[in-house]
């Protein structure tokens, strides 16, 4: 029993922008722009999988950004065996095949710049190991993003690949640079995607029509029985 989405405030919209003041641009739904959101950047959120991708993507789709949020922190797992931060690690792996001015790491953002990240994305990435499900999933898909997600469970529980979204091999990072330049290719054809991916969590994730109705009924349900005993 999910605790539920609020599908009426994370929505599609067509006129959504977000600022990078850092870097100086605005990007909106006419921009390519690759989305990846995590508590914090790690293995457990396929976050080295996501970053080996990210040189073959940028080759593929040069004027791609990278939107990256999430926090330096470990939520599951361990830090990296060398030291320092997952996200230090895997730009001493990969940094110098990147265009820094493509690749930005927000951090953790206020929930409104969150939403307006998903509304504006081209496609959205998800990666996990066979783990609890994030609620950023969810989130996405009711916002109407193109998800391209890993092949795992608890993932396969709500994506169809090719109906909902796509799904790849958890560690193979160049099918995933490969499926993610290919939705932002095929970006005006995937209506049909986005709206299957919200539809999906408006039938079975919605907060008031769905999820808060049925924790009410199971409430209800344990008080009667504790009163009838």
């Amino acid at each position: 029993m999910h605790e539920g989405i609020d599908t009426r405030r994370v929505a599609p919209d067509p006129a959504a922008r977000i600022s990078l003041q850092k870097a100086g641009i605005a990007l909106g739904p006419d921009d390519e722009v690759v989305t990846y959101v995590a508590r914090n950047l790690e293995p457990y959120r396929g976050f080295h999988t996501f970053m080996r991708a990210l040189p073959l993507l940028l080759r593929l789709r040069p004027r791609a950004r990278i939107l990256i949020v999430g926090g330096d922190e470990v939520s599951y797992g361990a830090r990296p065996a060398s030291g320092g931060t997952w996200r230090q690690a895997m730009i001493a792996e990969v940094g110098a095949q990147l265009d820094a001015g493509s690749v930005h790491f927000l951090g953790r953002v206020p929930y409104a710049d969150y939403l307006r990240l998903l509304q504006v994305s081209t496609v959205h990435a998800y990666l996990t190991y066979p783990f609890v499900l994030s609620w950023s999933l969810l989130e996405a898909m009711a916002a109407g993003c193109v998800v391209v997600a890993s092949r795992t469970a608890p993932v396969q529980e709500v994506i169809r690949d090719g109906e909902n979204g796509r799904l790849v091999d958890f560690l193979d990072h160049r099918m995933l640079a490969e499926t993610l330049a290919q939705a932002i290719d095929q970006r005006h054809r995937l209506a049909p995607i986005r709206a299957a991916a919200r539809q999906t969590v408006v039938d079975g994730y919605d907060l008031e029509s769905r999820c808060l109705p049925r924790q009410l009924e199971l409430l209800h349900e344990l008080v009667a029985r504790r009163s009838a005993a």
